[in-house]
């Protein structure tokens, strides 16, 4: 039970990677908010964490686009828990494949949104809640097209690139209050995002897999164990890093 007694905040948990964390850090002893942009699903996923693993579990709707929203799920989480100290930004978008030329302007303006931004609007907010805790751990979503890039996905890898140096500042700013900040960057990872560019699964494990060294797709549950480790006290002298967990991706 290394998250016994933790208090977390998770975003995009009501699927995939985020749901994953989740479930990890509830297994851990943790209690867990599920802040998804679908709040229904978040909320129908916390009562299965909280029926199987025994621990406070809520979801609640939250956009990490928008900054009220995100203050007022961190606060209902905050609320029901007494305080928070841990937090996981794995909310994320794509975009269409296409190259700078002809990708709208409002796709890369809602990429950046979504997946840098949010995760700058969550620690806004949140951080503060981590200095009420006496300290706390922040782990936000990077990938491997944060360190090299793909065709058609220059918004997606710049907001990756981006997440990077947030977690750098971040660490920076804080390192005197107990409050540590690391990313986590997983490489292709077999969920239902990945249906909406390959199509299958199957297809997507045969054509992207090989791509990576080991030869295959990461599971979920292989990301969220990088982030109970970042998480727990055992990463306790690791702050404004990344944990790259791309399957050798960048390797080659």
């Amino acid at each position: 039970m290394r998250l016994q007694g933790r208090k977390a905040f998770i975003t995009g948990a009501a699927k995939g990677i985020g749901l994953s964390v989740a479930q990890a850090f509830a297994a851990e002893g943790a209690a867990v908010a599920l802040a998804d942009i679908s709040g229904e699903e978040s909320r129908e996923q916390s009562l299965d964490i909280s029926e199987r693993f025994g621990v406070n579990a809520i979801g609640v709707e939250c956009d990490v686009a928008d900054s009220k929203s995100v203050e007022n799920a961190i606060a209902t989480a905050a609320k029901t828990f007494d305080g928070v100290d841990t937090i996981a930004c794995m909310a994320a978008t794509l975009t269409q494949r296409l190259d700078v030329v002809d990708l709208p302007e409002e796709d890369w303006d809602n990429t950046l949104r979504v997946n840098l931004t949010g995760s700058f609007l969550v620690c806004k907010h949140g951080i503060p809640l981590l200095r009420k805790a006496g300290g706390g751990s922040i782990i936000l979503t990077a990938s491997q097209m944060g360190q090299v890039a793909w065709p058609g996905s220059t918004a997606y890898c710049t907001t990756k690139g981006g997440i990077l140096q947030l977690v750098k500042g971040i660490a920076l700013d804080h390192k005197d209050e107990n409050i540590r900040c690391n990313s986590i960057s997983p490489g292709g990872v077999a969920t239902g995002r990945l249906l909406a560019r390959w199509g299958d699964m199957e297809t997507a494990e045969k054509e992207w897999g090989p791509k990576h060294a080991l030869g295959r797709l990461g599971r979920p549950s292989e990301i969220a164990a990088g982030a109970v480790f970042l998480a727990s006290d055992e990463s306790s002298f690791m702050t404004g890093a990344d944990l790259l967990l791309d399957g050798g991706y960048t390797a080659w």
